[in-house]
């Protein structure tokens, strides 16, 4: 009918824009929707309402920000008050002093002598005397929590900035995932690192001052086990033959002859190890850290690991084949506290 009136092509251009229509109405409907669902519309969502929480929801940031920065000058007036008759500090922005807060940030930021060997911290010689009388006077934080089952606190963590993949990102996600899940089985208490601690200490070496702060804050702690962020548990239901480790101080996955007989820069690894809470472990992280410093001294120790270790490729020195070249060369101080353990695999590739 319509054709016969106005024509086949007038008719379609109608038929047409009526379709445009229809997906423009559609497309406000969705919208509302959407907009119902984020910013809320009240018990029941009249039109009305709609139009208040919407006018509500852009304007309700201004006021509130006024009403904040009211509140803050009116607080800081009364703290002036009252500190004047207190003589107390105060919070008046007027009498802050910055060189407070910059004093440390300059003395962190401030370049290592390179004519001083690299330390870990203040120098520590009587851990076992402090740690064993903290467990005395803390009865309620022991070092083992059952017949040989010790404390245990695992360690990882991760870079504070993004992967540059996000596939990177969902992975370390399900790392620490698997991680917690494990511990929470096995009643291993988790701590989740993304702060450099010293800067120095990048790449590989970033674990050394963290462990050594983590040791040192949690005495209550036996055993601290480093993961690295891409080392995963394959079986749940496993459970770490902790008696078989009684006499040792540090576990790591590798083989006596690669490491003793061949100095093989593969015969241990690193990325995954339990280290006991003690003296010697502040000994042995100390021994093991002044490798690790950015610039011309990781690169010159890197060199000397080629040169000594076997089969290792050139490139600065890394935290593993700093401890070969360590256990190899001083067996007789390290190794009888040291297991390297390949009855089953401790560390994850």
């Amino acid at each position: 009918m319509i054709d016969k009136c106005l024509g086949a092509q007038t008719s379609r251009k109608i038929q047409r824009a009526l379709r445009h229509c229809k997906v423009t109405v559609l497309c406000l409907v969705l919208t509302v929707v959407v907009l119902r669902g984020y910013i809320g519309a009240g018990k029941f969502g009249t039109p009305e309402q709609d139009f208040v929480e919407i006018r509500d929801h852009f304007y309700s940031r201004k006021r509130a920000e006024q009403h904040r920065v009211l509140e803050e000058v009116q607080t800081t007036s009364s703290n002036n008050l009252v500190a004047t008759d207190t003589n107390a500090d105060t919070n008046n922005y007027n009498e802050f002093d910055i060189n407070k807060i910059l004093v440390d940030e300059e003395s962190y930021d401030s370049k290592p002598d390179p004519n001083k060997p690299y330390s870990l911290g203040p120098k520590i010689s009587d851990w076992d005397e402090q740690r064993s009388r903290w467990l005395k006077e803390n009865p309620n934080y022991p070092n083992f929590i059952g017949r040989n089952k010790s404390r245990v606190l695992l360690v990882t963590g991760s870079s504070p900035k993004p992967c540059e993949n996000p596939v990177g990102d969902h992975y370390l996600l399900k790392s620490i995932k698997n991680k917690i899940d494990y511990c929470r089985l096995h009643g291993i208490e988790i701590f989740y690192n993304m702060a450099l601690l010293d800067a120095e200490m990048a790449g590989f070496w970033a674990k050394l001052p963290l462990i050594r702060k983590l040791l040192l804050s949690h005495p209550e702690v036996e055993f601290l086990w480093w993961m690295d962020s891409d080392a995963m548990f394959t079986d749940m239901a496993f459970e770490v033959p902790w008696e078989r480790y009684k006499d040792s101080n540090l576990v790591m996955h590798g083989w006596n002859e690669m490491v003793y007989d061949q100095k093989n820069w593969i015969g241990l690894n690193t990325g995954s190890f339990l280290l006991r809470n003690g003296q010697w472990a502040l000994d042995i992280l100390d021994a093991w850290a002044p490798m690790g410093p950015k610039g011309k001294i990781r690169q010159e120790a890197g060199k000397v690991l080629t040169r000594e270790l076997k089969d290792r490729p050139v490139f600065e020195a890394d935290d593993q084949s700093a401890m070969v070249y360590l256990l190899a060369t001083q067996r007789e101080k390290w190794g009888d506290k040291v297991y390297l353990e390949n009855a089953y695999y401790l560390h994850g590739y």
